[in-house]
């Protein structure tokens, strides 16, 4: 046995002991990315193998909610990939107004930039008032920061050219408050947003939503969890619901492919097939 096969009993014993100790489960994320974060939880903390980081996690829940950061994938900003953004405006809107009232999912929210992202288009289409937003994500400082809003000014001239170019209506500082090094989104804007912890790999059916948008969370899963987690959103969904998934995912080869109609293809946008009435 050489180096590289005791390397991943070792990693298995600590997916396990996460997933026992925890109730985080990481064992069906992508092999190469999974290692290469272990590698920099561990190299972080000092250690050398990762059954010492093992023995430090059992133990030290300060070091874990380190860890579970490091695990994260934060990768996000305020309208990103504009002509999503423009998609959900011509395209989708205007079939959600049909709708009284409308329930939106942002599974794997992060620090929460995507979810202040559709509440000002919301606002801007006249909808934000009949519209319920839950944002979750299984990282709760990134949790913590999406709720407060508050995020770098030096960020802002790129969030204001991603929201001019996605057909924002309005100027983009119409939404934040300015001070110091920070901004901080409007309390308005989060008044129809219910942020909350979910684990996607572990916790049930998130019902009854008319969009679900998860975008460039399944990259990092296997084929495994990519369809656990797709048929987790099918049954959060109502038939005509719309599905936002990002530009490098897909529902091919997941069980669920043929439950779905794809809507805009370049921007990955799927809705359920069914009845549509309210």
């Amino acid at each position: 046995m050489d180096n590289s096969d005791i390397e991943h009993i070792e990693i298995n014993l600590l997916l396990e002991g996460i997933r026992s100790r925890w109730g985080y489960d990481f064992t069906n994320y992508s092999y190469a990315s999974l290692k290469r974060r272990l590698e920099h939880a561990r190299n972080e903390a000092g250690l050398i193998r990762f059954t010492e980081l093992l023995d430090q996690l059992m133990h030290n829940e300060g070091l874990f909610d380190k860890f579970l950061k490091s695990m994260s994938i934060t990768v996000t900003e305020m309208f990103r990939d504009p002509a999503f953004y423009k998609t959900i405006r011509e395209k989708l809107i205007p079939v959600l107004k049909t709708f009284p009232f409308i329930k939106i999912w942002h599974a794997g929210c992060a620090t929460g930039e995507e979810v202040y992202s559709m509440a000002i288009l919301l606002h801007e289409e006249n909808f934000l008032e009949r519209t319920r937003i839950y944002a979750t994500d299984f990282n709760k400082q990134s949790l913590d920061i999406a709720e407060k809003g508050v995020y770098p000014v030096r960020v802002i001239e790129s969030y204001a050219d991603n929201y001019r170019i996605a057909g924002g209506k309005q100027n983009f500082s119409d939404y934040y408050n300015s001070g110091y090094d920070f901004i901080k989104m409007k309390d308005f804007l989060k008044e129809r947003i219910t942020f909350s912890y979910h684990n996607l790999v572990t916790d049930s059916v998130f019902g009854e939503m008319n969009l679900i948008s998860c975008r460039n969370v399944l990259i990092y899963f296997d084929k495994t969890l990519q369809n656990h987690v797709l048929t987790l959103f099918s049954d959060s969904m109502r038939y005509g619901g719309f599905l936002c998934l990002g530009s490098k995912e897909s529902l091919n080869f997941s069980s669920v492919k043929n439950i779905f109609e794809s809507v805009d293809a370049k921007q990955r946008i799927f809705k359920k097939r069914g009845d549509t009435n309210v």
